[in-house]
């Protein structure tokens, strides 16, 4: 979708508006093989999925790195060794990775591990309900690395806002976990928490709500997310094959979603 340009005028508008959208690709989250046989665990699987992702259109690649046993790892050599694959794999796009609390749950390990961190990715998630979040984010942007900041309720929103620490994260990472396929009232409370935070947001579903979401992200002007680690459907109910295809499902509803086309109720 970003490539070739319209005429001038009510085209050339749209297209630009397009072009302002940034899709990521998450490309496994905390599934397995056994979910679907293209969730890519090695760095070598992660690369070839990422590689697929990007040229079906995805601008930033997020990532839950695994170790040699395929358990999810925030291990120096380990994260070294996804991102290194990916960045081969994919020239010049941003790499982030998950700092999820179920990875390693000693608050102390997980810090010591992240200052470890010698290959450094582009940026990194954090979930602002998990205990010792803020902490993880003060170690991250000491590194240099960029914090998405994900909020999934009013209360984490409160604890970013009042922490200061908003303004300095690459973008707030809108997570509602709204599973009925509509836009309800948690995000509501949430945006209305962050309203004087002027951070990019990317608006993400899962299962139910994950296309819905897309759509309304893209009416709002904001960058949105797929992959396997949202949802293993496309919009119609069938299979995803790869990462890939749900990316470029992903271009179609943001499209028609600027053109203003009915996307069903949201």
């Amino acid at each position: 979708m970003r490539s070739g340009r319209g005429e001038a005028g009510e085209e050339t508008q749209r297209l630009i508006s397009i072009d302002r959208v940034l899709i990521e690709v998450a490309l496994n989250g905390t599934r397995s093989r056994a979910e679907h046989p293209a969730v890519p665990v090695t760095p070598e699987q992660q690369a070839d999925e990422a590689r697929a992702a990007y040229a079906a259109g995805a601008g930033a690649i997020h990532v839950h790195v695994r170790d040699v046993d395929g358990r999810e790892s925030l291990a120096r050599e380990d994260v070294a060794r996804s991102v290194e694959a990916i960045r081969a794999a994919c020239p010049g796009v941003p790499v982030g990775v998950s700092t999820g609390v179920w990875i390693l749950p000693d608050l102390g390990q997980r810090l010591a591990l992240l200052r470890a961190w010698d290959v450094l990715p582009d940026f990194a998630s954090v979930n602002l309900h998990e205990a010792g979040a803020l902490h993880v984010i003060d170690v991250l942007l000491a590194k240099g690395v960029g914090v998405e900041a994900g909020v999934w309720n009013a209360a984490s929103a409160e604890m970013l806002r009042k922490s200061g620490l908003a303004e300095t994260c690459l973008r707030i990472l809108l997570e509602p976990a709204e599973q009925e396929g509509a836009v309800g009232t948690n995000l509501r409370r949430i945006e209305a928490v962050l309203a004087s935070v002027r951070r990019p947001r990317l608006l993400h579903g899962i299962g139910a709500s994950a296309w819905k979401l897309v759509a309304f992200a893209a009416m709002q002007g904001w960058d949105t997310r797929t992959g396997f680690e949202d949802t293993l459907t496309l919009p119609d109910g069938s299979r995803a094959e790869s990462n890939g295809a749900l990316v470029t499902a992903a271009w179609r509803i943001v499209a028609a979603a600027i053109r203003g086309e009915k996307q069903g109720s949201i």
